[in-house]
């Protein structure tokens, strides 16, 4: 959840509730401060090599020990595939080529309220060193075909997305081995 101000950062007067465009906001009654609950931004990366996908176990909540696809907050002043590239290096050590958004998904905290949104980007491996090593806020993390995919999945975000990948990829395979 955003922060809850209860005193006005310009002046310190305690913060009313008050009606101010188009719903409640904290609002100034000494100099008209009113406080934007802005959302969090997230982003995370499809990165996939050959027939497999990289996947991350957290090491921290939310979904702490559970597999997720590498990505982590947006820091201000920073651009999302800028976001993408530093949290993949500093979550597995990979440096990556950040391709297409796919997806936009909503975040929301244990109690099923919205508080941003998680933005989803292909992603592939710049050269041909593949090994990842589990750094950062990361316990494990690896590279996984589509029949491996581990069960205990974080995130309705990484679940969506490596089903829709899982398929594509299964179809793909199946089609190859029929022509052959």
């Amino acid at each position: 959840m955003a922060t809850e101000f209860r005193f006005c950062p310009r002046c310190a007067t305690p913060l009313q509730s008050l009606h101010r465009y188009d719903r409640v906001r904290p609002v100034c009654p000494a100099c008209d401060f009113v406080h934007f609950a802005d959302p969090k931004v997230a982003v995370i990366a499809l990165v996939i090599a050959g027939s497999a996908v990289l996947l991350v176990r957290r090491a921290v909540d939310p979904g702490k020990g559970l597999w997720s696809l590498p990505g982590g907050y947006m820091d201000a002043g920073e651009m999302p595939d800028e976001a993408v590239r530093r949290e993949v290096r500093e979550e597995v050590g990979l440096a990556i080529d950040v391709g297409a958004l796919i997806a936009i998904f909503p975040m929301e905290n244990g109690a099923g309220r919205r508080t941003g949104i998680v933005l989803a980007y292909t992603a592939a491996v710049v050269g041909a060193n593949l090994h990842v090593q589990a750094e950062d806020d990361v316990s494990e993390a690896g590279w996984f075909g589509p029949k491996e995919i581990p069960n205990n999945l974080a995130f309705d975000s990484t679940k969506t997305l490596i089903a829709e990948w899982a398929s594509t990829t299964n179809s793909s395979t199946n089609s190859a081995e029929k022509r052959q």
